[in-house]
């Protein structure tokens, strides 16, 4: 009678592994340091230690500056202005005359076009669409971070299914080459089961090279100290979505990529108006008082000037086109970024949906179906009315489908992330 070592293995593996899809636990591996961590701490971290969010962060200091300084009274600072002069003045038969002679004023520099309201709306749109930038940056690090911690938590799960499958391999190859050599089994068995067990144990060195790369990846984008990597912990069962297509469109218009673009079109606007009011000429008005003249006539003077420059050469085209280019640009990217991004969230939901229904039916209908093949074919292989092959292929078909499995799932938490960055859910 064929032996039933194999056909135990197998049915002890197919009941030991539906658990994996749903959590995790700590995974043998050769790292010495593994730091729990969840997603939600995960995010924490990424917060805090992301090195371009915080390059976008200390940005603001210098757009708050910009809009301080829009926001003055007079864009011109008034100009203070002294003169002393001393005087040695020849006179026919006498000596010479020293005179002591000063001059003192002030001029301030008027604007005429209503370049200051236009320099305020440029400077508080540009500190508006950075503050929606640094948001829009904050979102991107989460769902970067999400797609991240869920590829660890499932190549865990990888190792650990790849682990216990490679043990009964093991245990099933050994089981054949007793038999093998005590004239009960054939080569071919030996063989085939042999061959199992070193797929097996190549699909683990894979899973596992795959997890240090993800670990190194993630620990490098968290920051982690040293060489501490993370060790996930959570579920990949996926948890409901709570919004539909039409809450998705519907929050577009507060998605902080959408708002940052029209700030920055709205700034380069006013510089364009800005830019073209600069024609006008600025008008200087200056007050000066002085003393003048001999010692015994001194005479006190007061002078009122006003200067325009004459707007005849020099006309700011440089500057209107520039402006006026940028503008036309913001227009542009505003534009093409919301039809883009419409199409781009309907795009994701189409595929949200058809992953969803993937991994339903991997749990729903393939696997129980899967797992009944392999309680019959474990019977059939008892009876003596299949082989070894036929044993096999069953329980590579478990294997694979159980792969197929964390893969969908894996698909399905960074289309996820990625439709829920595109359509800014939930909203802030």
């Amino acid at each position: 009678m064929r032996p039933k070592t194999l056909a135990l293995a197998c049915t002890l593996f197919l009941i030991s592994v539906p658990a994996f899809a749903q959590s995790t636990s700590p995974v043998a591996t050769s790292t010495p340091e593994l730091a729990p961590l969840t997603l939600q701490e995960a995010l924490a971290r990424a917060a805090q230690a992301n090195p371009a969010l915080r390059s976008k962060q200390a940005e603001l200091a210098a757009a708050e500056g910009l809009n301080s300084d829009a926001r003055s009274l007079l864009f011109n600072n008034p100009q203070l202005a002294f003169d002393k002069t001393r005087r040695l003045v020849p006179q026919a038969g006498m000596a010479t005359e020293r005179r002591n002679e000063w001059t003192g004023g002030v001029s301030q520099t008027f604007e005429t076009g209503g370049q200051g309201g236009f320099r305020r709306e440029t400077a508080s749109s540009a500190l508006e669409a950075l503050r929606y930038e640094i948001v829009d940056a904050q979102r991107q690090i989460r769902s970067e971070i999400a797609t991240r911690f869920y590829r660890v938590l499932a190549l865990q799960q990888r190792v650990e299914l790849e682990s216990q499958a490679l043990k009964l391999f093991d245990d099933a190859a050994a089981a054949v080459q007793k038999r093998r050599v005590a004239g009960e089994d054939t080569k071919l068995d030996a063989n085939v089961a042999l061959v199992e067990a070193e797929r097996a144990r190549n699909q683990l060195a894979l899973a596992r090279e795959q997890l240090n790369e993800e670990r190194n990846d993630l620990a490098a984008r968290l920051q982690l100290v040293g060489p501490v990597l993370p060790l996930a912990q959570g579920e990949l069962t996926p948890a409901p979505m709570g919004f539909a297509l039409n809450d998705l469109l519907g929050s577009l218009d507060s998605q902080p990529r959408l708002l940052a673009l029209s700030a920055r079109e709205k700034s380069a606007n006013a510089r364009y108006r800005l830019e073209r009011a600069s024609v006008s000429p600025d008008v200087t008005v200056g007050l000066n008082v002085g003393r003048e003249g001999p010692s015994v006539a001194r005479e006190r003077l007061t002078t009122i000037s006003v200067s325009i420059p004459l707007p005849i050469f020099k006309r700011n085209a440089t500057g209107i086109g520039q402006a006026s280019t940028a503008a036309t640009q913001a227009q542009i990217d505003r534009e093409a970024a919301q039809r883009d991004t419409k199409a781009n969230v309907v795009s994701l939901w189409s595929r949200l949906a058809s992953q969803e229904q993937r991994v339903r039916r991997l749990q729903d209908v393939v696997l129980p179906a899967l797992t009944d093949n392999l309680s019959l074919s474990v019977k059939s292989r008892q009876a003596g009315q299949i082989g070894l092959l036929e044993l096999i292929v069953v329980n590579r078909q478990a294997l694979d489908a159980r792969r197929d499995l964390i893969e969908a799932l894996t698909e399905y938490h960074s289309t996820r992330a990625t439709l829920e960055l595109e359509a800014g859910w939930p909203k802030e």
